[in-house]
């Protein structure tokens, strides 16, 4: 799982029941660390623990800076101190949780002790009049199960909010010539959204590779993971070659810092190495560092989010919209040449996962993995843009039967092929996406309020989508 903290700032006002404020911001205390939420409190700060003075706020927000908390959380104890709300998120910048428990029924005299609800309305408000983005999680009980969906919900969109404002990449080669589709605007990326590029050539690359085999040691050590896990079609210096690629490829990437990569995969590679380099690419996405094909910039963009989404349960594989199922009129083939990652992966039939290293399709080299990936339920997705808007194409799909082909790949079925089809053609999309094994769909569309890009879902269910974050 990968880590994410919480600032959990909880709040009152003076006119409401001061001791039931104090009760349920430790009842929430409580709760999340019986769910394991990391988080940073203000009790050290604040004499009953609340946010609601001025000069609380102040050291609150140096000690959440210095801590480097992911979000915000405000449980709202009884009304709370909206504007006080308002100036700690703000001036955080970073995702922003709104819950309040639901208040108990007033007491013989009538009276209220808390009124959690009202003050919620009031700071959903304010941090609209201060432009600051917010989750809401609809008041509910602390042992509801909606309360527990939506804290790992929101710690998930803090955990894309923070890698997609940390993106750097290893763009190893230019675009091949042929693929126009694959161009970006390295310019704009960095100018939006802080997006960073690590541009190498293909000679400083292949430099690594021969490194790489000159100290030896590390590339037996791939290749020996190889002979265990896949059925290898390749002569033994072949093997060399993507062994000793993978890890020239995460040298480089630990050099210039990058969290991802993309790879001129064809054609002036198969010249210098004679292998493709999709073998290499499968084990490295295997480990949580995503390579993509044909230096698709935006394409490593989608899989960081995707990886992020996911919190590190499952590993995200990059496809080919191809071609359409023969038999099932929502059905379609994802496929790429070979570079997903081993635990995507089905195997062969009645088998232990184990797919072969060998030859893929319509090249003449070796290094491609070959295997249909997992059945079970997906998400897809594609970050992309063009004339200076960007948007984030999603939904959700389900793995199907279909036909044997070549490399990785996997027949799917969606709700709708035809509207999928006009949105990728239509743009901004081409036709590569991330998939992952999971659904993680509801989180990328509430990251994309932080990150300042348009949730475009295929499926047409946004609806949908906004009741299960708000705990429906």
């Amino acid at each position: 799982m990968d880590r994410v903290v919480l600032g959990m700032a909880p709040t009152r006002r003076s006119i409401f029941s001061a001791p039931d404020a104090v009760k349920y911001a430790d009842l929430t205390r409580k709760r999340l660390k019986e769910l394991n939420v990391e988080f940073v409190d203000i009790d050290d700060i604040a004499v009953d623990g609340l946010l609601h003075d001025e000069q609380d706020r102040i050291k609150i927000a140096e000690k959440f800076k210095t801590a480097g908390v992911d979000g915000l959380f405000f449980p709202h104890g009884n009304f709370g101190t909206e504007y006080e709300v308002a100036r700690l998120a703000k001036e955080l910048n970073i995702p922003v949780l709104l819950w309040g428990p639901r208040d108990e029924r007033p007491d013989e005299n009538g009276i209220r002790l808390r009124d959690s609800q009202c003050g919620l309305f009031a700071t959903g408000k304010v941090l609209r009049r201060f432009r600051v983005p917010f989750t809401y999680l609809c008041n509910c009980r602390l042992e509801d199960p909606e309360f527990e969906r939506g804290i790992r919900n929101f710690l998930a969109v803090c955990n894309v909010v923070k890698t997609f404002r940390n993106i750097r990449i290893l763009q190893m080669g230019p675009r091949p010539f042929d693929f126009w589709s694959t161009m970006c605007n390295e310019g704009e990326l960095l100018e939006k959204f802080n997006i960073q590029l690590a541009p190498v050539p293909l000679p400083e690359l292949t430099g690594e590779l021969k490194k790489a085999k000159e100290e030896k040691t590390k590339v037996q050590e791939v290749m020996a993971y190889c002979r265990e896990h896949f059925e290898i079609q390749i002569k033994d210096e072949e093997l060399e070659n993507v062994a000793a690629l993978k890890i020239a490829v995460r040298s480089l990437a630990d050099k210039y810092g990058c969290n991802a990569g993309a790879i001129q995969c064809w054609n002036a590679l198969q010249g210098e190495l004679g292998i493709m380099p999709c073998a290499a690419n499968s084990l490295l996405n295997d480990e949580g560092f995503p390579v993509v094909c044909e230096t698709d910039i935006h394409g490593a963009v989608t899989a960081l989010m995707c990886e992020a989404a996911g919190m590190g349960e499952n590993r995200t594989f990059f496809a080919d919209w191809t071609v359409r199922h023969p038999d099932n009129e929502n059905g379609e083939l994802l496929q790429h040449c070979g570079p997903w990652p081993l635990s995507c992966l089905a195997g062969k039939e009645k088998e232990p996962c184990r797919p072969s290293i060998g030859y893929p399709l319509a090249f003449d080299h070796p290094g491609a993995v070959e295997s249909e990936a997992k059945h079970g339920d997906l998400t897809l997705c594609r970050f992309d843009g063009d004339n200076g808007a960007y948007s984030l194409l999603l939904g959700n799909a389900k793995g199907v039967n279909g036909p044997y082909t070549k490399g990785t790949y996997l027949w799917v079925e969606v709700k709708n092929l035809k509207r999928l089809e006009a949105k990728i053609v239509e743009g901004p999309y081409i036709h590569h996406c991330v998939g992952i094994h999971q659904n993680v769909v509801p989180v990328l569309y509430e990251a994309c309020k932080y990150i300042g890009i348009t949730p475009d879902l295929y499926d047409d269910n946004e609806e949908d989508v906004r009741a299960f974050i708000r705990g429906e």
